[in-house]
């Protein structure tokens, strides 16, 4: 299966040109996925350059054993411990970090893998053998109040209370076990012509809690001054608000929160420097050739 036919790599031109790439240097590429940025990255690399990938998901891990590259170290792992594995590969310091945090086109459209809101499929959403709970298990188990609280902040939906209690009540006729029969709830509560976006803002809620992926992302921000050299450039295109939020807020104050630390003379002291005024949208040729990156975000910072 080509990268194409996987996930079509989103901004790749505009990540190499914010990565400043050195022939020599070191580089991370945190979510390998169908590994179209890694190539990209390894091409610009010289004979001494070295590349480590990010990926707990195994469908990527099988993308990664077509390249035949020995500058290239895939690590089966989540980025959320990206300093602890790095460290084990003997790195301290990198040039250059990548992150596409979007679910690639591959786990959206495999049934199997629950993540689509097109196909009919188990009730799962794990991206990698490392998250314990599945969406079924969200859904039957968690308390109406906690459902709430997912649909309304992971999903940003307007009538999430309304919504848990249909879940809540649904599950006591039948645990649900698919993606269909969530999709049934969905149907009876969706506005009017604007169902598939409302699928998607609560297949979103629940794929986010399964995968821990706001807590991800977390996590990784505060790790990546620790490991760029001075000047490295960090990389991450999001696709909703929830998760580029964290992000310019963390290159912006330090804190994924927005929380500044700042000193008695009122200097903000924080370990990244935005590259860019705003974030990088996709172009118009790009949207026609992969609607998908509508809703993508690249933010470039570098360590100060």
């Amino acid at each position: 299966m080509s990268e194409s036919t996987y996930h079509t790599s989103v901004l790749l031109q505009e990540c190499l040109s914010g990565l400043a790439i050195k022939p020599n240097g070191i580089y991370v590429d945190v979510t390998f996925g169908g590994g179209g940025h890694s190539k990209a990255i390894l091409n610009a690399l010289g004979p001494e350059g070295r590349l480590y990938a990010f990926d707990q998901d195994p469908d990527a891990w099988k993308q990664a054993d077509l390249i035949d590259d020995d500058r290239l170290t895939l690590i089966t792992a989540n980025f959320r411990y990206l300093e602890k594995y790095l460290r084990l590969q003997g790195v301290k310091q990198v040039d250059g970090i990548l992150a596409d945090l979007g679910v690639s086109s591959f786990q959206l459209d495999a049934a199997e893998r629950g993540f689509s809101t097109r196909f009919d499929g188990p009730l799962d959403m794990r991206m990698g053998p490392s998250a314990s709970t599945s969406a079924a298990e969200v859904l039957n188990t968690y308390s109406a109040g906690d459902l709430q609280k997912l649909f309304g902040m992971y999903g940003e939906i307007k009538n999430a209370k309304t919504l848990a209690l249909a879940v809540v009540q649904a599950r006591t006729q039948k645990t649900l076990e698919t993606t269909g029969e969530f999709k049934e709830i969905l149907f009876k509560l969706a506005p009017r012509n604007k169902e598939f976006r409302y699928f998607a803002q609560a297949f979103q809620a629940i794929r986010i809690e399964v995968n821990q992926e706001l807590k991800v992302i977390e996590e990784f921000l505060e790790q990546s001054p620790k490991v760029l050299a001075p000047a490295g450039r960090l990389c991450v295109i999001s696709f909703h608000s929830l998760e580029d939020r964290l992000v310019k807020n963390y290159v912006r104050t330090g804190d994924c929160f927005g929380k500044e630390d700042k000193d008695m003379f009122g200097v903000v002291h924080k370990p990244l420097e935005s590259e860019i005024r705003k974030p990088i949208t996709a172009s118009e040729e790009e949207l026609k050739v992969n609607p998908r990156s509508r809703s993508a975000k690249l933010r470039i910072a570098s360590k100060i």
